[in-house]
């Protein structure tokens, strides 16, 4: 399989006239027989996030080629087959349309089917970093009282006395908020609400991730990994919202 077109499958035939492009529903018809899960908010959540640009008509109505099929079905099996995560298959396909020839996936993964075991599992979970505070605090550009006040309020959590790559997102954020007079004995709503939606999340993925397999708990892992920025977008949409409903 080429890696400048890893997506293509020439045989494959989409129904619908030449030139004219098909619905989300045939979409769905064409992808059905290999992953009869998924659904037009799973496309129209990968279109958001970049992984798919399907054509637009004058009425504004999505329109699929054929090259857009197999793309889809190209993220999917990675998705349901390596259990990568969407930045990484995002970064690939960039580079793909880029004109570039990767010839394998971040981390050195092949883009063979269904290779996935539990080494590559420890593998992928081992990727990110983890920090000391003395470099948490240095990498945030935060004094060392800050680090402990976040780690008081619950905003962050070492494991083993270490941290990892969220800790720092957060410990960033949370010096930037300073400066405006916001500080972390402020932010403890944040993680009232983080655990509240953490809830939720556990709930929508936990006939999955009650499965003992590798399969099903890298696919729980996923789906909560979309809902939960579902939510994000969610919670930013309300807040945009209000501050428009302020400014008018």
């Amino acid at each position: 399989m080429p890696a400048s077109h890893p997506f293509r499958r020439p045989s494959d035939v989409v129904s619908g006239r030449p030139g004219t492009g098909i619905t989300i529903g045939e979409v769905l018809r064409e992808l059905a027989e290999d992953f009869p899960r998924v659904t037009a908010s799973k496309i129209r959540f990968l279109e958001e996030k970049g992984l798919i640009t399907p054509q637009r008509t004058h009425a504004g109505y999505r329109k699929y080629t054929l090259h857009d099929v197999e793309r889809l079905r190209f993220i999917l099996s990675l998705q349901r087959d390596q259990y990568l995560p969407l930045k990484v298959i995002k970064d690939y396909l960039d580079a793909i349309d880029r004109g570039e020839r990767p010839d394998s996936l971040p981390g050195g993964l092949t883009l063979a089917p269904r290779v996935v075991s539990d080494q590559l599992s420890r593998e992928l979970s081992a990727r990110s970093r983890t920090l000391t505070a003395e470099t948490l605090a240095a990498e945030a550009g935060a004094p060392h009282t800050l680090i402990d006040e976040l780690v008081s309020f619950g905003l962050i959590t070492a494991v083993d006395d270490r941290f990892d790559e969220h800790a720092l997102k957060i410990a960033t954020a949370c010096m930037q908020l300073e400066a405006h007079g916001i500080e972390p004995r402020h932010l403890r709503p944040f993680r009232a609400a983080a655990d509240r939606e953490l809830g939720l999340v556990e709930r929508a993925v936990a006939p999955v991730a009650s499965r003992r397999d590798v399969a099903s708990k890298a696919r729980a892992a996923e789906t909560a990994r979309e809902i939960s920025e579902l939510c994000l977008g969610l919670h930013s949409a309300l807040v945009l919202s209000d501050l428009a409903r302020m400014d008018s």
